[in-house]
């Protein structure tokens, strides 16, 4: 019988179709998409398309790229504004939130102004996750209307109480953009109320996990879905209000992003997104190379895991080389297994991409790529780049001193460009802004019968880090969030049971001490009435070792406690007594007013806790850093800050050697100059040569008993609790805290 021979070329044919079946039923066979690891570990915008191409090629001309950025810009504002004034959520009442348009492909083109710009690299990625596995997934799919939402930081985003809304944007049946919304919302299940609880053990102990996924069709949200995360929250009527404000900010975006489409074209459009990245990126790159290339090296610590006290390494050294920036945190501290201070990885750029468009270069255009030209290394199985099965809902305990590590190091390069042309001009030297949430969670049932859970947002009054030429300023903002502010005590005591003892009060002392003085913290004096059943809970580290550095000779702030009154209803003795007040913390735990009360000071990580109606619990944000040496700080400033109540008396004789009248308050400037020249001279008799301190002061290895994580004198060699638990950094292993 004959036979026909297969040529190569059907075989090859033949070959391919059977690899492409397979491929295919690989896809539909998966048996769990969990995280990206190639769209999580690039932050880099994705190349141009062709559509992306077409449209520069166009050719735009400038004057209308200027109108439609900032036409796109206004609407980003827009949003931003509009979700402050209809969304529920507290955080997001005071600016916790952002809006934005994205290229095609997913890259943060176009970010509101002011909000939390740490989602500027981290908004992206779920977008990206979308395109590459839902989009062609049939069951799935992206079409116009469609709605998407995601929280889940290992997909991309801060953590776990932070919910986006996302839309893609369609012109003539062509997908030509993405916008969105994410507002910190609180209150999202989590083992414990509020979203942030420190009490998680594993990722699944910290409540809804959303990948992203799609909740809407036809601009409509689907009621199942939304129901389904009602009942996975302790606060339905919040969750449902916030799905739909994020909705209706998303919405208005899209509405702005097409009318500029119908006005100057698509091609303008997508010219000026994707030209905006373009220009952004190559901006940094020119003020990069506009610094001196060298390296500048901080080790900060986490003295907490807001459970039990640790001093978890943060080995920070930034290189410039060129237009190139190396962040390298190799030789960090290891992941945790069952506590929930890791971070991820994109988290952690996030975090540091905010140092760039807030404290070094706030004239730069709010987009990803910002942080473009930045590489960073880390060790994988770090707290400082976490992987997916361990916790991560507090991951600000990680991050927030990282931001200042990186803070820090860039100011000392800022300082050799600051003379030498425009480059720096957008910015000031500056010690530390104070990095951390010192505020109260809550949870309950309010006055009015609901059942609530979610964070104060005191957390919103960091103290300023001092410039080189001035003060900082008092209680001004967060690392983590332009421009937003600390909220209202008359609206916040409408909504909720509690009572804010202190009204924000500066407190003394709570300085970075130096030539200029960092900006003071406010005090929080809380407790609540009418609930039958209310607790706290702080998720802050910083109250052993200090967190906003001092720069050039400046001090750092101190270190704050979390400070309890149990066992009294101060309420009760207030009505009995009309003199008494309890608006200065110090003052009530020294003084100890009520005879039987229980008082304790601790750290400021602390679990949720059923309180008493009437019991206080205080603490104050922290102060920023100080700049310069003390001995050089004008003395009639250092009266001033006295007289203002900012600084005690011994701090201005001790600190800073000024010598004030007791009787008339006055600057004695002759006893002034003799204790500064004493110190002087004090200064120089404690002196040591380098190789001398170096020699008494370094050790081969961390004190035994100290709970030590992190390289010592070898990145390579990374401790797990004291000097004889160690593992290589390239094979981490998670520790299991006891």
């Amino acid at each position: 019988m004959a036979t026909n021979p297969t040529t190569p070329d059907s075989t090859e044919d033949e070959a391919a179709a059977l690899e492409a079946e397979v491929q295919e039923f690989l896809h539909k066979t998966v048996l769990y998409r969990g995280p990206d690891r190639e769209i999580m570990r690039n932050h880099k915008p994705a190349p141009r398309t062709a559509l992306e191409e077409r449209a520069i090629a166009a050719g735009t001309d400038d004057l209308t790229k200027t109108i439609i950025r900032n036409r796109l810009q206004t609407s980003a504002n827009e949003a931003k504004d509009m979700l402050m004034h209809i969304a529920s959520a507290p955080s997001a009442k005071w600016g916790d939130l952002i809006s934005g348009i994205f290229t095609a492909s997913g890259d943060l083109a176009v970010a509101s102004s002011s909000g939390v710009l740490i989602f500027s690299v981290l908004a992206g990625p779920p977008i990206k996750y979308i395109l590459k596995h839902w989009k062609d997934e049939e069951t799935v799919g992206v079409r116009d209307g469609d709605i998407f939402m995601h929280n889940d930081a290992r997909f991309g985003n801060v953590h776990n109480t932070d919910q986006s809304c996302l839309m893609p944007v369609f012109h003539e049946g062509e997908l030509i953009a993405w916008v969105g919304t994410i507002i910190h919302e609180g209150e999202n299940g989590a083992t414990e109320p509020g979203g942030m609880p420190s009490a998680a053990e594993s990722p699944y102990d910290e409540g809804l996990k959303i990948s992203p996924m799609k909740i809407g069709e036809n601009f409509r949200l689907r009621e199942d879905l939304v129901t389904y995360f009602q009942n996975s929250v302790r606060d339905p009527k919040l969750q449902l209000e916030d799905m739909r404000s994020r909705l209706a900010g998303t919405m208005r975006l899209r509405q702005r992003l097409l009318e500029a489409v119908e006005e100057y074209g698509r091609d303008a459009v997508i010219a000026v997104t994707r030209g905006t990245l373009e220009f952004t990126g190559a901006e940094v790159r020119r003020r990069l190379a506009a610094i001196p290339d060298g390296k500048r090296r901080v080790v900060r610590f986490c003295d907490n895991t807001l459970r039990e006290p640790i001093l978890l390494k943060i080995n920070c050294t930034i290189e410039i080389k060129g237009d190139e920036m190396i962040i390298d945190l190799r030789g960090s501290g290891p992941e945790l297994m069952n506590r929930a201070i890791n971070t991820v990885l994109a988290s952690l750029k996030g975090m540091i991409a905010q140092v760039f468009l807030t404290f070094v270069w706030p004239d730069l255009p709010r987009n990803q790529a910002a942080f473009e030209p930045v590489t960073v290394l880390t060790d994988e199985g770090s707290a400082f780049d976490c992987s997916a099965e361990v916790p991560n809902a507090v991951s600000m305990m990680t991050f927030f001193p990282s931001f200042s590590a990186v803070e820090h190091c860039l100011q000392k390069f800022l300082y050799n460009d600051k003379h030498t042309g425009d480059e720096a001009k957008s910015t000031e030297i500056h010690a530390s802004w104070w990095p951390m949430i010192n505020g109260f969670l809550f949870g309950g049932y309010t006055q009015h019968g609901y059942f609530v859970g979610n964070v104060m947002t005191d957390i919103n009054g960091m103290g300023g880090g001092a410039r080189s030429d001035r003060d900082g300023e008092h209680a001004l903002a967060p690392i983590f969030c332009s421009m937003s502010d600390l909220g209202e005590n008359e609206m916040v005591e409408d909504e909720l049971p509690v009572l804010c003892l202190a009204n924000r009060r500066i407190m003394r002392d709570n300085q970075g001490f130096g030539r200029f003085r960092g900006g003071h913290g406010h005090q929080q004096v809380m407790t609540f009435k009418d609930s039958p059943l209310w607790g706290w809970m702080a998720i802050a580290i910083g109250s052993k070792f200090p967190l906003a550095l001092g720069l050039f000779g400046g001090y750092g702030s101190p270190c704050q406690p979390l400070m309890k009154v149990k066992g009294v209803n101060l309420l009760e003795a207030m009505r009995e007594d009309r003199s008494l007040t309890v608006d200065d913390p110090v003052a009530l735990m020294n003084e100890r007013p009520f005879a039987d009360a229980e008082y304790s000071t601790a750290h400021t990580g602390m679990q949720f806790e059923m309180a008493a109606p009437g019991e206080v619990y205080a603490m104050s944000q922290g102060g920023g850093g100080g700049y310069g040496d003390v001995l050089e700080r004008d003395p009639e400033a250092v009266v001033r800050d006295l007289r203002r109540d900012l600084i005690s008396a011994w701090t201005a004789r001790s600190i800073y050697f000024v010598a004030v009248d007791a009787a008339t308050g006055a600057l004695d400037a002759a006893e002034t100059e003799r204790l500064r020249d004493e110190e002087r001279r004090a200064r120089l008799s404690r002196g040591v040569p380098f190789d001398e301190f170096e020699q008494a002061w370094t050790t081969d290895q961390p004190p035994a008993g100290l709970p030590y994580y992190g390289s010592w004198a070898d990145r390579t060699v990374i401790h797990a609790g004291g000097p004889d638990v160690t593992m290589p950094a390239d094979a981490l292993q998670p520790v299991a805290m006891l």
